[in-house]
């Protein structure tokens, strides 16, 4: 399937939704995917069904606080270095690349470095979210090695972390991002295609545009476009959505520390208030002592009106909005996986209990 530019504000808009407010803001990385198809360039997107398995696909994406992303706007060219640092120390050429995580920025850089280097981009991510740390991956649980990760900045430094473990390799790669200012883009996880196949969370890419198109189009069709994007993602291998919350926010606590973007939103209405916990990404809804939804399940606000995604560094007090729960695929909700982006992996002490 070839990506068109009409395609790319749904796209974005439903990855911001997966994204769980985090992930990036997605509105700069479709303008440079945009600028790239506008000048002629093409983005192949592969069913990871169909890879050869012995194709080598190298993830790119950019990590960091979400919050200094709006201050630094990339060029495109960080990407670009990182995978080339992974290239150089593998001694080949990536065939491909795919997003680490379908969420944000990190859905649409894949796409730029596919569209510039000229390589397919495959439908599939290690998150079917997006999630803050890098070992929180389907990758790292189906036991896929980090690195080797390249690593750079806008102004054109570089690194290369080698680690056998992916708790260490994040703990390397955020002390360097902190380094390079606060955001930095990555190339990491390198696999093959059957890698891939055991690995991803697939045809993400896919569902992203849907929802976008959901979102933009279902009042046209005379639609509630929250009734029509929860019975769609009842179709899905999400299979459970459903609104958990309405009312205006009252209060935004954020802060950026650590690389990362920190805080909580309390949003009111007639009947009461609930508060949202976010670590780049919503991690969990309380209402009147009562756990509504908890990480790995996807929390989403939305406004109101639009049905559009609001990010975490762009809510405001007094914005009237939505809160979406989703419940994750089968392959986020195994035991290995919630050691690994759990609850108890963000140092909650609730334990998880799936979106029913």
């Amino acid at each position: 399937m070839e990506l068109r530019i009409e395609d790319v504000d749904d796209l974005c808009t439903g990855a911001a939704f997966l994204g769980a407010g985090g992930g990036g803001d997605p509105y700069i990385g479709g303008l440079m995917v945009k600028q790239e198809l506008a000048a002629g360039r093409k983005i192949e997107i592969l069913d990871p069904d169909g890879l050869d398995d012995s194709k080598l696909i190298i993830p790119t994406a950019m990590m960091g606080a979400p919050t200094v992303l709006l201050e630094k706007i990339p060029s495109g060219e960080e990407p670009i270095r990182a995978l080339r640092v992974v290239e150089k120390e593998l001694g080949r050429r990536a065939d491909a690349t795919m997003p680490t995580e379908v969420g944000g920025i990190n859905s649409t850089i894949p796409l730029f470095v596919g569209a510039r280097l000229g390589i397919p981009v495959v439908d599939a991510d290690g998150q079917g979210r997006a999630f803050p740390e890098l070992q929180m991956e389907t990758f790292a649980i189906e036991g896929v090695a980090g690195c080797p990760l390249g690593i750079s900045d806008e102004k054109g430094d570089t690194a290369l972390v080698m680690t056998d473990d992916n708790h260490r390799m994040e703990w390397i790669a955020r002390g360097i991002t902190i380094r390079f200012g606060g955001t930095a883009y990555f190339a990491n996880y390198p696999m093959s295609g059957a890698e891939v196949k055991r690995s991803a969370v697939k045809h993400t890419l896919t569902l992203a545009r849907r929802i976008g198109e959901i979102i933009h189009n279902s009042r046209h069709r005379k639609n509630d476009p929250f009734e029509e994007l929860c019975q769609f993602m009842g179709t899905t291998s999400y299979a459970v959505a459903r609104v958990i919350f309405d009312g205006k926010i009252i209060d935004v606590d954020r802060r950026t520390m650590e690389g990362f973007t920190l805080g909580s939103v309390s949003i009111d209405n007639p009947n009461g208030r609930c508060t949202i916990e976010f670590q780049n990404e919503n991690l969990i809804v309380r209402a009147e002592g009562e756990v509504l939804a908890i990480v790995p399940d996807i929390i989403s606000i939305l406004d109101a009106e639009t049905a559009v995604p609001i990010t975490n560094e762009t809510l405001r007090y007094g914005q009237r909005v939505k809160v979406v729960a989703v419940r994750v695929p089968p392959i986020m909700r195994s035991d290995a996986a919630l050691r690994q982006f759990g609850p108890q992996a963000f140092g909650m002490s609730e334990t998880y209990s799936a979106l029913e």
